[in-house]
């Protein structure tokens, strides 16, 4: 395989490592910006580069429907069509097309309406596989059937049962194993059995990585924190953790410590065109009142391209209310450089040994607010 995972430290459970891929180093923990349709909203490839990020993330499903696959894969799949050099990953759609009304989810797969063409459409572990490796990502993601909350235990149980017997499928689906590794994904819902006998027949498959999926479906940070802490250490510590849809900075910080590698989550992007910027003594959003006159930057602490070159809340806030399409642009740059920021810190704080002090002190700066 191309793909090999080193772990330098750890303090506590917290890990700090690199995940070699084909198209260059992934340095753990790490936050991969989520590029749904094959672009960051209201971010060019460059300016997503220039926050430090490692890692872009894709949607199968969004990507089937609209361009299509067979598209992207005759120029030359996602890194040549989207213009992004370093690793991409793709998520296998389940998650999409299980939050989709009046779906048909059955042993075979999910059936659905396509929300472009309307027509009716199949998602299998096999069309998954099929399209992921059309785009051809670094890393590609099994489909797996994502249980909502709350479930009844017996749901949840089903839940993983399909999800490991997909889990095969996909494996016998996958045509470009030496080129794209396959990631299988933990369900389970809130259930420490359930968690644990998937956990283990994953890892039995002996897989390049490993993902805990049903989490930040509405449980809460107390409930995702256990579920991550019980789960984690299931995985085997030689292969890559990625904590699926986790995003709020407190909710990272905690599966770091848990031992969780990657992370992915739309909410940095999403939250910056609302107006909403994260800074080291929390949240602001831009739009109120008394940032009208403000002339300090987002974040006096920061160094992107927006707080380096000093534009001001007052400035953001004008655009904002303007309908300017350039405060969504530099309140975006600000948020993913943010997150790369706390992570490249807590790797660091990992590799001294000094984590445990380094979170206690972040949390309690960014929620004196």
């Amino acid at each position: 395989m191309n793909f090999r995972y080193a772990q330098l430290a750890r303090d506590g459970a917290a890990r700090a490592g690199v995940l070699s891929t084909p198209r260059g180093p992934v340095h753990t923990p790490s936050f991969m910006v989520v590029g749904t349709r094959g672009a960051v909203r209201a971010l060019t490839m460059e300016q997503v580069r220039a926050t430090g990020a490692e890692v872009l993330l894709a949607n199968t499903y969004h990507l089937a429907q609209r361009p299509g696959e067979a598209i992207v894969q005759k120029l030359g799949g996602l890194h040549a069509f989207t213009g992004w050099r370093g690793p991409i990953l793709t998520d296998s759609g389940g998650f999409q097309v299980f939050s989709l009304p009046h779906k048909e989810v059955g042993e075979r797969g999910v059936r659905f309406r396509n929300r472009v063409t309307g027509e009716v459409m199949d998602l299998t572990p096999e069309r998954s596989i099929e399209i992921q490796n059309a785009l051809g990502a670094d890393i590609i993601m099994a489909f797996d059937e994502c249980t909502p909350f709350p479930a009844s235990e017996k749901l949840a149980r089903n839940g993983v049962r399909r999800t490991l017997s997909w889990m095969e499928r996909c494996l016998r689906a996958h045509r470009r194993p030496e080129e794209q590794a396959l990631f299988g994904i933990v369900q389970g819902s809130v259930y420490p059995q359930l968690r644990e006998s998937c956990a283990a027949s994953l890892v039995a498959l002996d897989l390049p990585g490993y993902a805990i999926g049903g989490v930040s479906v509405g449980e809460g940070h107390e409930l995702l924190v256990q579920i991550t802490a019980h789960t984690a250490p299931l995985l085997p510590e030689k292969k890559p953790r990625y904590l699926m849809g986790v995003g709020l900075p407190e909710d990272m910080l905690a599966a770091i410590a848990c031992g969780v590698d990657l992370f992915d989550c739309v909410i940095p992007t999403r939250y910056a065109r609302a107006a909403s910027v994260f800074t080291r003594r929390g949240r602001i959003r831009l739009t109120g009142r008394r940032f009208r006159r403000d002339g300090y930057a987002m974040d006096p602490s920061c160094d992107c391209a927006a707080c380096g070159a000093g534009v001001s809340r007052a400035y953001l806030h004008h655009l904002f209310h303007a309908n300017e399409i350039g405060g969504a642009i530099l309140a975006s740059i600000h948020n993913v450089h943010f997150y790369q920021r706390l992570l490249r810190e807590a790797r660091a704080a990992i590799l001294e040994g000094g984590f445990a002090d380094y979170r206690q002190r972040w949390l309690a700066d960014y929620q004196r607010g």
